[in-house]
C-alpha cells in the first residue's frame, strides 16, 4: 500500500494507492459547534493526511459496551473496528478508480434510526464501485441529541435550529461538489444513496429548495417515503417541550445551559427522556425548519422528478407498510423511471432471514467481511446489486446483462434472490413479518 497526493481547490490531500483504486480516508469537510450549522472547509494548509477514518458522533456504542449495547449489528458489521468518537465528526471518505477522469458520483449516507451509525463500519466499502468506474463517497454526521436537537430557545437565538445533522449531510455534498473534478469525479453526475435514515435523508435532499437541482438520480433502501406518512417531522415547539425534560435530566436551567453540558451528560439525559416517553424517536428526528425542510416541498404530492431506485428487505421493519409506500410512488412517479425491489434471500447462519440492513452487505460486495457462510448464491446475488446500482449511477437505469429486464413503475418488481427475477411484492409474507417480527429489528 502506498500513498498517492492529489491537488483540490482545497489543498494537497495525500490518499492511499490500493491494488486496484484509490482511498481518501477521514477527509474534513466542514466544523460545527455543538447545536451550530456547519461552516464548510475551504482550504488547508499544507498536505492533509487522508490515510486514516476520522471521528463518528457520539452514540450509545461510543459510551458502552457495543456487544451489550446491540450485540447482533456488532457482530454483523464492527467485529474488529475501532472507531474514535466526537461531536466534531464531519469527515467523508472517497474510494476512487486509479484512473478515474469524469466518472460518476455515488454518495452514501448511512442509516441508524438518526442515531446511530458510521462510514468505516466493517460492510461499508466504495470497492466495488470503484472497480466500475464509479466514484464512492460516504460520510459521518452529527447524530442523535447532537445533530437533531431542536428548541424554540435555539430558534430565537439563531433564527431557525434543528436538522444539524441533515445540513452536515448537505455540507458534505457540497465540498464533494467543489472538490471531485480534482479527483477524477464529475460534479454533474451526483447520485444519493441511503439506506434506512439514511433513505429518508435522501428523500428530505432530493425535495429540499436548497439541493433539489444537485442530483441526477437517487436510491433509497428500506425507508423510502417514511417520513412523508408514517413518521412526518414535527415541529419546533412539539419537540421543545421533549428537550425541556432532557434539561431538567441533566440538571440544567436551560438550553444555553445545556449546551455547555459535557457529551456523555447529555447522552444520557437525552436516553432517560426517550426512556420515558415512547415518542421519543419522532423528537430525534429531522423538523421542519423552514428552509432546508419545508412543509410545502415535503408531501406525498410533490415525489421529486428524477430516476430512482426503491427497495426493501422481505423481513424489514414495517414491511408491509414500506412496501406499499414503494408502490405507490413507483405507480404515480410518472415524471421519471421508478425502479423498485425486493430483496428476497435469506441469509445463511440462522434463521433471521433477509433482516433489515442485510442487503448492504450484498449492494456494497463487501461479503467477505461478515461471519455468515455465504455461497457462490449470495455471491451472484451481491454481484448482481452492485452491477444493477453502478449502472444506474452511469446512466439512470440499472439494467446490465448481469439481470433480467428490471421494468420500471410496475406491479412487479426485482426479487434479488434465488433466481433474481421480476415478480410481485411477496405481500403475504410482509404481512406476517409485520405481525410476527422475530428479527433482530
Amino acid at each position: 500500500m502506498q500513498t498517492i497526493t492529489r491537488t483540490t481547490p482545497c489543498g494537497a490531500l495525500q490518499g492511499l494507492e490500493l491494488e486496484d483504486h484509490l482511498e481518501y480516508r477521514g477527509i474534513r469537510y466542514a466544523t460545527a459547534a455543538r447545536w451550530e450549522y456547519p461552516r464548510p472547509v475551504e482550504h488547508w494548509e499544507g498536505v492533509y493526511d487522508a490515510t486514516q477514518f476520522g471521528a463518528c458522533c457520539y452514540q450509545h456504542r461510543g459510551f458502552d459496551e457495543d456487544t451489550k449495547v446491540n450485540p447482533f449489528y456488532s457482530k454483523e458489521f464492527r467485529v474488529g473496528c475501532h472507531f474514535t468518537y466526537s461531536e466534531d465528526c464531519q469527515y467523508l471518505n472517497i474510494w476512487a478508480p486509479k484512473d478515474a477522469k469524469d466518472c460518476p458520483v455515488l454518495i452514501y449516507i448511512h442509516g441508524g434510526s438518526f442515531t446511530g451509525g458510521s462510514t468505516d463500519e466493517r460492510h461499508i466499502s466504495g470497492t466495488a464501485y470503484a472497480k466500475k468506474g464509479v466514484i464512492f463517497v460516504a460520510m459521518n454526521y452529527r447524530l442523535g441529541p447532537y445533530g437533531f436537537c431542536a428548541h424554540p430557545q435555539l430558534k430565537e437565538a439563531d433564527g431557525t435550529c434543528g436538522n444539524y445533522g441533515l445540513y452536515d449531510q448537505l455540507e458534505a455534498i457540497r465540498w464533494v461538489r467543489r472538490n471531485i473534478a480534482a479527483l477524477g469525479g464529475d460534479p454533474h453526475r451526483i447520485t444519493l444513496l441511503g439506506q434506512s435514515a439514511g433513505a429518508m435523508s435522501v428523500d428530505i435532499l432530493i425535495s429540499s429548495p436548497l439541493c433539489r437541482d444537485w442530483y441526477q438520480g437517487a436510491i433509497m433502501m428500506s425507508g423510502p417515503g417514511l417520513q412523508r406518512a408514517a413518521a412526518r417531522p414535527q415541529s419546533i415547539e412539539k419537540v421543545g417541550q421533549f428537550w425541556d425534560q432532557i434539561c431538567q435530566n441533566a440538571g440544567a436551567a436551560d438550553m444555553n445551559a445545556l449546551r455547555q453540558t459535557d457529551a456523555r451528560t447529555l447522552y444520557y439525559a437525552w436516553l432517560d427522556a426517550c426512556k420515558s416517553d415512547k415518542l421519543s424517536m419522532l423528537y430525534t428526528f429531522p423538523v421542519f425548519d423552514g428552509k432546508l425542510l419545508t412543509k410545502a416541498t415535503f408531501n406525498m404530492r410533490t415525489i421529486p422528478k428524477m430516476p430512482k431506485i426503491l427497495g426493501m428487505t422481505n423481513a424489514d421493519m414495517i414491511p408491509a407498510l414500506v412496501s406499499g409506500l414503494i408502490r405507490r410512488w413507483a405507480h404515480d412517479d410518472k415524471g421519471s423511471p421508478c425502479y423498485a425491489y425486493c430483496f428476497d434471500r435469506d441469509l445463511p447462519g440462522d434463521n433471521y432471514g433477509a433482516w433489515h440492513t442485510a442487503d448492504l452487505l450484498y449492494a456494497f460486495g463487501t461479503l467477505q467481511n461478515n461471519w455468515r457462510p455465504f455461497t457462490d448464491t449470495d455471491r451472484e446475488i451481491s454481484r448482481q446489486m452492485v452491477a444493477a446500482f453502478a449502472n444506474f449511477v452511469k446512466c439512470g437505469n440499472p439494467n446490465c446483462n448481469a439481470l433480467p429486464r428490471w421494468k420500471a413503475g410496475t406491479a412487479k418488481v426485482m426479487r434479488f434472490g434465488d433466481p433474481s427475477r421480476m415478480a410481485p411484492f411477496p405481500d403475504g409474507r410482509l404481512i406476517k413479518e409485520t405481525l410476527h417480527n422475530k428479527g433482530p429489528v
